[in-house]
């Protein structure tokens, strides 16, 4: 028995009265039903697409409202209900324009508080009156909870009920309950969010969508291999963050850098406009809703052939000093004949096209020009002194793992390296060979090593961040090789190819998912595989539900980069007390079309699991936690209260 840490429990507990009070509460909590898990996975910067994923709960707030109202009003006003609990401020711009007199508006906001509160009733049922309250909008807590308490056998306080309403409308606050119960809607419909990887690059609005997780009101992520290079560029991998600013140019997001995070890029456009011209192979992929005129898109061009050429040289010092990696076949730089404009590879001699050598040294091919150390020194520290990405990234690494073991589930990003007959790879690290959870345990020792020592731009935790985006038994990458110089200079797509880990061809035996659950410790009978990262083509009949139902897929295109290939935009996972449903979502157009149409993105919802029995928060996570509360107050009583 801890007796210090009972001494502290005792201040909040000093009285039996207390701890007994506390006991009986937590032990009823352990018999609700579970809350609704919300997963979703590859962001990629779709903000808009995400935001409203988020606040429909992939469909749930307009179930809850079919299912009050259903039968009772008409479709359309279903949809102008749901609309208003997505966007309520947009919405009741829209609407209140709508109304001649004060009068008709006045029984408007009577009749809508009145279904918002049968929603919120309804969305909150399986809560405590404690956890609800919490959801509450603070200055409008006391009246909601008066109005959600009503009962039709109230006639002796249908006055009062009358006159709340009357008075909330008469003194101005309609607007501000109505929103306030929107945002309580959205609380509650979800419980929890998990981000299974991939907030960052191509799509323009990362930073809003961290915004939104920080303000969230329960979150946790699984780092992706995107999510990874922003760690590392902030904890001091030059090569990380060359390969980002690399990406934004790619997809003409520049500005995220410049505009969002006030990292300064005047001294990359100078060295691009002193040694680089346009370049057909380093264009950016154009945006269809921003305009970028013709002189902004030389420019990047330009810049993105200098960040790439800095990238190739940082990789090598890097594979040469990391034996243990053995990537010395990426040594491209060394593999180029200068003369014949060839490079050799694997025993094969390419013709190279659309170079942009001229700061190369074919001597020292990886070395950096005097400009290019400045340039990329100059970089990192605007990085690594940018208030805001530091702010994100500090949330990252706060709510963000690797893995993630979640009521019996496995979440995770990318793979678990195995070999084709289905055992775990081993990787040698420091002179011990890990495999399996242990080497995803050690990726994330290092990657939190990192970021702990920003100042250690080459150490072995800071290249092995780099390793987690490249490498071949990285749980991130899960690919033989990158080909990025391949895609760039030869013609030949042969080369282009990736070879991908076993993991993705074997992930559709039910055996092989089962032996990784039980790698990480799971029930192989009833956990799942959450898994984000690889698109899933459904245009070609992939199914995201593969083995059996033991592994879910869930990136399905949020990127709009991804959706001409999966025919979709995006996958999400809800897993409530009665099972796992998938959503498969509609192209997101605008919010607009959803506040004047009613227009939904979703699509199929398909049954994964179903529960037999109706699970209880006695069997998650928060369940195991609050029996250990319980166990601590029992403790207590007896060292304190029991004579």
């Amino acid at each position: 028995m801890n007796t210090e840490y009972l001494d502290l429990l005792a201040q909040k507990y000093d009285t039996e009265e207390k701890v007994v009070t506390e006991i009986i509460n937590l032990k009823a909590i352990l018999n609700l039903p579970k809350g609704t898990e919300h997963f979703v996975s590859d962001l990629h910067g779709e903000y808009q697409a995400f935001q409203h994923v988020l606040r429909n709960g992939s469909g749930r707030v307009k179930e809850k409202i079919r299912d009050i109202f259903s039968g009772v009003i008409f479709e359309k006003e279903i949809d102008e209900l749901a609309a208003l609990v997505y966007y309520p401020e947009e919405k009741l711009q829209i609407i209140k324009n709508e109304f001649h007199n004060e009068e008709e508006l006045h029984e408007w906001y009577k009749k809508t508080i009145e279904r918002m509160i049968k929603l919120i009733s309804y969305a909150s049922s399986k809560y405590t009156r404690s956890k609800l309250r919490k959801a509450l909008p603070s200055q409008f807590a006391y009246i909601i909870e008066e109005l959600l308490y009503k009962t039709e056998a109230s006639a002796n306080k249908e006055q009062y009920y009358y006159e709340i309403l009357e008075q909330i409308i008469s003194l101005g606050q309609a607007d501000k309950l109505i929103i306030g119960l929107a945002y309580s809607t959205h609380r509650l419909v979800v419980d929890h969010l998990h981000v299974v990887g991939d907030i960052y690059d191509r799509g323009p609005e990362p930073d809003k969508i961290m915004e939104e997780l920080i303000n969230y009101h329960s979150v946790d992520i699984q780092w992706g291999n995107h999510d990874v290079l922003w760690i590392g560029a902030f904890a001091g991998s030059k090569v990380c963050l060359a390969n980002i600013l690399r990406i934004c140019a790619r997809y003409d997001n520049l500005d995220i850098i410049e505009d969002v995070y006030g990292i300064n890029l005047r001294p990359l456009l100078n060295l691009a406009e002193k040694y680089y011209d346009d370049n057909p192979a380093f264009r950016p992929k154009t945006h269809a809703d921003k305009n970028t005129s013709e002189d902004e898109l030389v420019q990047i061009t330009k810049m993105h052939q200098a960040i790439a050429m800095i990238q190739f040289k940082l990789e090598s010092p890097i594979i040469k000093r990391r034996p243990g990696f053995h990537m010395e076949e990426r040594l491209l730089l060394e593999k180029i004949d200068f003369e014949s404009n060839e490079i050799t590879l694997n025993g094969r001699t390419y013709p190279l096209e659309n170079t942009c050598f001229a700061t190369v040294n074919p001597k020292q091919p990886d070395m950096l020009l005097e400009e290019e150390q400045q340039v990329i020194d100059k970089l990192l520290f605007s990085v690594q002194h940018s208030e805001k990405l530091a702010r994100h990234m500090n949330f990252l690494m706060r709510k963000g793992s690797l893995y993630l073991r979640y009521n019996g589930n496995l979440l995770i990003h990318g793979c678990i390296p195995i070999d084709e007959e289905g055992n775990m790879e081993k990787m040698e690290i420091e002179g011990k060979s890990y495999a399996g959870r242990e080497l995803l345990d050690r990726f994330e020792q290092f990657l939190r090593e990192a970021f702990a020592h920003p100042e250690r731009t080459d150490d072995l935790a800071t290249d092995m961040v780099w390793y987690l985006w490249t490498g071949e038994y990285s749980s991130l990458f899960g690919k033989r090789a990158m080909t990025t110089f391949e895609r760039y200079f030869i013609k030949d797509k042969s080369t282009h190819k990736e070879i991908k880990n076993h993991y993705y061809h074997l992930r559709e035996k039910e055996g092989i998912c089962e032996k990784i659950l039980a790698e990480f410790g799971l029930d192989p009978e009833h956990g799942h595989i959450i898994n984000g990262h690889t698109p899933v083509k459904e245009i070609e009949g992939e199914n995201p539900i593969k083995a059996n139902g033991k592994i879910i897929v869930i990136d399905g295109g949020f990127s709009k980069a991804y959706q001409s290939k999966t025919g979709i935009a995006g996958y999400t996972l809800l897993y409530n007390s009665y099972g796992m449903k998938l959503v498969a979502h509609k192209h997101f157009n605008s919010k607009d079309e959803v506040l004047h149409d009613g227009t939904d993105v979703l699509s199929v919802k398909r049954l994964v699991d179903k529960e037999l029995e109706r699970k209880k928060v006695l069997e998650t996570n928060v369940g195991e936690e609050l029996c250990k509360q319980i166990n601590a107050l029992k403790d207590l009583m007896e060292y304190r209260y029991i004579k």
